[in-house]
């Protein structure tokens, strides 16, 4: 382009120095489709308006058309000058229908321009990203069902707790990523408005359509304020914050499979497909999926606070700033997608090692508290029962026994209300299956949990 748009104002050519450090166009020519779908819509209501003849918006579409072509198949080629992904198919679109290009800008400016391609992005990618935690969700399902009869230690403090079942542990995650899901559809309510039509900040004198605009880009709602429009960037904030939470949440997951693969652990294995070995140590297998997921969570986090610093101190309306929204944004949404789909593929091929998430959910006194509870129901007030028992543990870690393999005689030393039906209820079948309050460990709690987050999914 030999000119820039605002050369009328200017007595001196840009610097190309200035070219350079202006230019977005290494990051935002990947709104491409949506620019022109939005340039195409706004030809439509233009013409619909009386500016263009129906003839005119036929070619300009035409033209739009073949330089979406162009970019698709590689041939298209860019240029700092002309700064943006809007510039770029202004000025390849006067190769295709000469000065009749030259109307399209017209009742438009690249601040309503650029919200409406950020947020056909985030529309696109936010219902992706919707579709990918569904996927997840089922994974996380499938895993729990297909696993549903096997126990492990459940922890607080990283120290073993109470036996929980697998299963419940993993339903756990289903309903992280549930919430996850449900906040980025919710999100994209906010999104699904359409702010073209309010041009630089003020709104346009033509008499443009923009309900007729939204129905042709698929928005439910227009702007309501056009200054709003063009200045807000919520919705940006909104998406990575939506992206952060779900990074804690396959932040966590990881953690736990780094620690459960691990020889110190072993209760998973991790299929060799998703893991790497080592340069020097030839019996080296490294969790570095979950690890890779684990580190990139501080990625997305960022993005997330760069544009929060971004906007934080910004006066109404547009302001160029905002030029640097969209970086953090696409590594965030890349980032995260990128994770997404390696969990999906991976989860189905995690082994769990029973013998082992067994064997350890049956030491270390996990059956402290199903001997107070045995108390309780013998008639001991539970503080008084939780002393009692403290006091057996300690008798017990001198032994080098667990409770339920102390005999009834030791036992009765602690309390008279002791009997043999004790041994019992200090058993992990029990401990499982008695915890049956809703939202509890049990088996048949677990298996219905399953049956409704199937339906919640469907």
């Amino acid at each position: 382009m030999s000119q820039k748009p605002w050369d009328g104002r200017f007595s001196e050519q840009t610097d190309r120095a200035v070219e350079a450090f202006t230019a977005s166009i290494d990051i935002d020519r990947r709104l491409y489709q949506y620019d022109i779908d939005g340039s195409i819509a706004h030809c439509r209501t233009l013409a619909r308006a009386g500016i263009l003849t129906p003839e005119e918006a036929d070619e300009l579409v035409f033209g739009l058309e073949s330089v979406r072509g162009e970019i698709e198949s590689g041939t298209f080629s860019y240029n700092d000058s002309l700064e943006d992904i809007h510039m770029h198919i202004e000025d390849r679109l006067f190769s295709h229908v000469g000065n009749l290009s030259r109307k399209l800008h017209t009742a438009r400016s690249r601040n309503d321009q650029i919200a409406l391609d950020t947020r056909l992005y985030v529309k696109d990618q936010g219902g992706k990203i919707a579709g990918q935690l569904l996927d997840l969700c089922k994974a996380f399902i499938d895993l729990a069902e297909n696993n549903i009869d096997v126990v492990l230690p459940g922890y607080t403090h990283l120290q073993r707790a109470q036996p929980v079942l697998f299963a419940h542990h993993m339903m756990a995650y289903f309903e992280m990523f549930a919430r996850d899901k449900a906040r980025f559809e919710d999100c994209l309510k906010r999104v699904d408005v359409m702010p073209l039509g309010s041009a630089a900040l003020a709104g346009t004198t033509y008499p443009l359509d923009r309900s007729y605009t939204a129905e042709l880009l698929g928005f439910s709602s227009v702007s309501e304020n056009s200054m709003d429009a063009v200045s807000d960037r919520d919705f940006i904030m909104e998406l990575l914050s939506c992206a952060s939470i779900c990074m804690v949440h396959l932040s966590r997951i990881s953690e736990e499979l780094v620690i459960w693969s691990s020889t110190e652990f072993s209760f998973v294995d991790l299929p060799d497909a998703f893991c790497t070995g080592s340069s020097i140590m030839p019996q080296k297998k490294n969790p570095d999926i979950p690890e890779l997921v684990r580190g990139k969570a501080g990625g997305v986090f960022g993005s997330l606070t760069a544009v929060l610093t971004l906007m934080k101190s910004l006066p109404l309306a547009y302001n160029r700033d905002m030029q640097e929204d969209k970086k953090p944004l696409m590594d965030a949404v890349d980032t995260l997608r990128t994770c997404l789909d390696i969990y999906v593929r991976m989860l189905p091929k995690i082994t769990v090692n029973r013998s082992l998430t067994e064997a350890a959910a049956d030491r270390g006194y996990l059956n402290a508290t199903d001997m107070a509870d045995y108390l309780v129901e013998k008639g001991m007030p539970f503080r008084e029962a939780h002393g009692v028992v403290g006091k057996a543990v300690a008798y017990a870690l001198g032994e080098k026994k667990e409770l339920h393999e102390l005999d009834l005689p030791e036992l009765t030393f602690f309390s008279s209300l002791i009997e043999d039906d004790i041994y019992p209820a200090l058993s992990v079948k029990q401990m499982i299956d008695r915890r049956k309050t809703y939202g509890g460990t049990a088996t048949q709690n677990v298996q219905e949990a399953i049956e409704r987050a199937r339906k919640r999914l469907s």
